[in-house]
């Protein structure tokens, strides 16, 4: 009886490595087709232009290091675009303070500004005014007064453009063309198109 076992055991022994090589292939099935598949993160979808949060009757002041009042933005309903961090304002005004403390105010009948107000451009009924510049009652630069469909306005450079038929009213005089450059900064304007000037005389000193 144990010479039978003996031989019996001796000969499950020389199978015994490929029954325990297809037990361990059976189980590394199974743990295949029943382990959970962890997918890599997708690439992030793109940003779609809709607006992530809205703005209702609102005012935005912005102040300098030193506490000044830099700019303020109102406007009836603002909508910010994430895609290209612009704000799109209806019925918008814009009043902005240079260092100098010199004036300009923009209004539109609508806006899209960029992410910190330093430009603006306005659409429909567009009118730029730069307040005249004095000292001790003496005017050194006129007022300014841009009006046109279309006007892009650089806040901080104080330069302001279009490429759309503009008028422009310097002090009492006034000029109309069909497009325009204008940069306060180097005194410089470009009128371009079909340009037109009506100056008044200026009064007897």
């Amino acid at each position: 009886m144990k010479t039978v076992l003996r031989s019996a055991w001796e000969r499950l022994s020389i199978y015994l490595p490929i029954i325990l090589m297809a037990v361990l292939a059976l189980c590394s099935y199974w743990l295949v087709r029943n382990t959970p598949i962890f997918t890599a993160a997708g690439v992030a979808a793109p940003v779609s232009h809709e607006p992530d949060y809205f703005m209702r009757t609102f005012s935005v002041k912005t102040f300098d290091a030193l506490g000044r009042l830099k700019s303020e933005v109102l406007g009836v309903e603002a909508r910010h675009f994430p895609d290209n961090d612009t704000v799109e304002i209806d019925k918008v005004r814009i009043r902005s303070v240079n260092p100098e403390g010199l004036v300009t105010v923009a209004t539109a009948d609508r806006g899209l500004s960029n992410a910190d107000g330093s430009e603006v451009q306005l659409f429909g009924n567009a009118v730029v005014v730069r307040e005249a510049v004095t000292s001790k009652g003496v005017v050194l630069q006129p007022r300014l007064e841009f009006r046109s469909d279309f006007l892009h306005a650089y806040m901080e450079t104080e330069r302001v453009r279009s490429n759309k038929p503009v008028t422009l009213i310097r002090g009492k005089d006034t000029f109309t063309a069909d497009t325009m450059d204008y940069d306060n900064l180097d005194r410089q304007m470009q009128l371009n198109g079909r340009v037109r000037g009506i100056l008044q005389p200026q009064a007897a000193p």
